[in-house]
């Protein structure tokens, strides 16, 4: 077993190295100085450009590409353990998130605290993300429980960068490659920073090593065995925050390498966390120049963001163990929510229908710093109006989207944004502007289609044969968006689109909506609200469960597919007029059931009045708040939603 164990070390060590000079090699041949490995082995020995470039640029940029790597590896193994969680890493659990944040933060608000303590202020952020993480998960650290709210303060964060991005255009206006992770390096500034620190806490990482193998076997195993347990898990907390927050500081936020490498080595047969920690450290630094390479064989001459190609590829691997994850765990009443006294429609509609025409006055009256009445002047009637009146009709849209994937899915995180289908839109739409750049806007509904349809096919093959699990559908998703993020990363550097315009679609904006917006917007309203209506009854049927529904007559399957049909269709619909806005679709259902119950037709109705209501809403709150900038109506929403979906998930059993 000993002899096996060796041979297994031996051949990840060996492959691994190799690996990593071929990598290197190919690396520092790779950019706008062209020359062969050839002329790099004869050149970089005598002084001259090759060795100036070498020595200058490529080789730091080599060296904190291998310590970025292993950092983040060794973080997500130790992470693994600690949470008892496959699906942890500085990525997913929303460490990289929060200290990216905060960077964005300082450099705005306290640029000299940034420049002289970058690694303090990331690691500011980084705690304050684990804190959440683990005061919301609660005492057990279900690892599905973890993984969501991971997720979910990955999305907070983001939102909140994504809004100071915007607000503050020309202080971070050289974030937005850095913010999608980059190994960009003009001297050893950077190497210098963040090689002591790294070395450190791999130091520390190794020391607790055997600690570590202890605790695995069960806290309370390992209290009888005399171990400090609050200690050690402290300082492994400590250790990986800190390899995660040096990360950051110099490179950006860069994700899925903490995921990736420990699995690997762990599927290599590699057992014990010190060797854990030691190949996952190599294969980390391995995986992290090759997606650089990869990154800038895609896009000669041109950044490809490192972050976004670990996404690339990693998105999958978490598809694979998000649906593994899922598979072992029991399954659970789906609770729903809602009020067993409904409201009847009588009272809800008019007490809506006020509200909704209080904020649709208000916001065609008032743009932030002056009231205007006349709502026939050219700059009312041709932009104000048609904005107002799109962002109503999406709202519809995206609320009986939620609606529909709701009650088909059992599912109360059942949303296009929180399933993927929005993020693989939005990929889709880019896809389609990266292919023909002079493509009318008119067409993306094309591209959208495509991105969303792919993404309810892996819903649908992951899922069917589970029964649509709720919490299997929802680790899907994570998986899905995040691969559908990354693909639009690539696609924005790809196309060259200009930062601002790119992170205000991004974000999900009404801003410059016309009338031609509004008839396409209501056309594709009247088309799909008719089959929406169709399929509330079978609807209804499956919130007693599939045994029931069958024995009622009701074809389960075919309910389903065409359910899920057309609720990706409307979102993708949204999607293609306003870009990517999540959250309206999963908030709106969850307060009209508060108030009509679980019948799904009152449900539709008066969700997508609150819909329509949230988004007129958001839109005008970011249309007024800092006047006469515009905030995205789809960052408000998010940062509406962000917390409730929390609160949500806290609830949940």
């Amino acid at each position: 077993m000993i002899g096996k164990m060796k041979t297994k070390s031996f051949v990840s060590l060996t492959g691994g190295f190799f690996l990593l000079f071929l990598l290197s090699a190919i690396h520092l041949t790779q950019g706008q100085a062209d020359y062969t490995i050839a002329e790099l082995l004869s050149g970089v020995w005598a002084e001259g450009r090759i060795q100036d470039i070498v020595t200058s640029m490529r080789l730091p940029r080599l060296v904190i590409g291998i310590l970025a790597g292993g950092a983040l590896a060794v973080s997500g193994a130790v992470l693994q353990t600690l949470t008892n969680n496959p699906l942890a890493s500085p990525g997913t659990l929303g460490i990289n998130a929060g200290a990216f944040f905060f960077v964005v933060l300082s450099m705005i608000f306290f640029p000299g605290f940034l420049g002289t303590y970058p690694f303090i202020t990331a690691l500011l952020g980084a705690v304050l993300s684990s804190v959440l993480v683990v005061g919301l998960a609660g005492k057990t650290m279900d690892p599905v429980r973890v993984a969501l709210t991971g997720m979910i303060i990955s999305l907070l964060f983001a939102s909140l960068t994504g809004a100071l991005q915007l607000l503050f255009e020309n202080q971070t206006n050289g974030l937005f490659l850095w913010g999608s992770g980059t190994l960009v390096q003009l001297n050893w500034e950077g190497v210098q920073f963040a090689a002591p620190v790294i070395a450190l806490m791999f130091a520390g990482a190794l020391l607790l090593a055997k600690a570590m193998d202890i605790l695995s076997l069960g806290e309370d195993i390992a209290s009888s065995l005399g171990q400090n347990v609050r200690f050690v898990k402290l300082a492994s907390w400590g250790a990986a925050i800190v390899l995660a927050a040096a990360t950051v500081s110099v490179v950006g936020p860069i994700g899925f390498i903490g995921l990736m490498a420990p699995h690997i080595v762990r599927m290599m047969g590699i057992r014990g966390h010190l060797q854990i920690f030691i190949h996952s450290f190599l294969w980390g630094g391995v995986m992290l120049v090759g997606a650089d390479v990869l990154g800038r064989t895609i896009q000669p001459g041109q950044e490809v963001p490192v972050g976004a190609m670990t996404a690339l590829i990693g998105g999958p691997w978490l598809l694979y163990l998000a649906w593994k994850t899922a598979k072992s765990l029991k399954r659970g009443d789906r609770q729903m929510g809602g009020t067993t006294k409904p409201i009847r429609l009588a009272v809800i509609v008019p007490v809506l229908a006020v509200m909704i025409a209080a904020i649709i006055l208000l916001a065609l009256s008032y743009n932030g710093m002056a009231w205007n009445f006349n709502w026939l002047e050219p700059v009312v009637w041709d932009f104000r109006v048609p904005r107002v009146l799109t962002a109503f009709i999406v709202g519809i849209m995206l609320a009986i989207t939620g609606v529909i994937l709701q009650g088909v899915l059992r599912n109360p995180l059942a949303d296009a944004s929180v399933l993927g289908v929005t993020s693989m839109g939005g990929a889709g739409a880019m896809l389609l502007l990266v292919m023909f750049p002079a493509i009318p806007a008119a067409f993306l509904p094309l591209g959208a289609t495509f991105g969303a349809a792919l993404a309810l096919g892996i819903i649908l093959l992951t899922a069917w044969k589970n029964n649509f699990q709720p919490m299997l559908v929802a680790l899907m998703g994570i998986a899905i968006s995040a691969f559908g993020s990354a693909a639009t990363q690539v696609f924005v550097v790809k196309a060259q689109l200009a930062v601002s315009s790119a992170l205000v679609w991004l974000s999900g904006s009404t801003y410059a909506k016309g009338w031609d917006d509004v008839q396409f917007a209501l056309l594709l309203l009247l088309l799909f609200i008719f089959p929406a209506v169709y399929i509330t009854r079978s609807l209804d049927t499956l919130t007693f469960g599939d045994d029931v529904a069958a024995g009622l007559g009701l074809n389960i399957r075919s309910t389903r597919v065409w359910a899920l049909i057309i609720g990706v269709a409307i979102s993708t619909a949204a999607v293609s007029i306003v870009g990517t806005i999540g959250f309206i679709g999963l908030v709106a259902p969850h307060i009209a059931r508060r108030l009509v119950g679980f019948r799904h037709l009152p449900l539709m109705l008066s969700s997508g009045l609150i819909g329509g209501l949230l988004l007129v809403t958001a839109d005008f709150i970011g249309r007024i708040l800092i006047a006469p900038k515009d905030i995205p109506s789809g960052l408000v929403v998010a940062l509406i939603g962000t917390p409730y979906l929390l609160y949500l998930l806290r609830k949940m059993k």
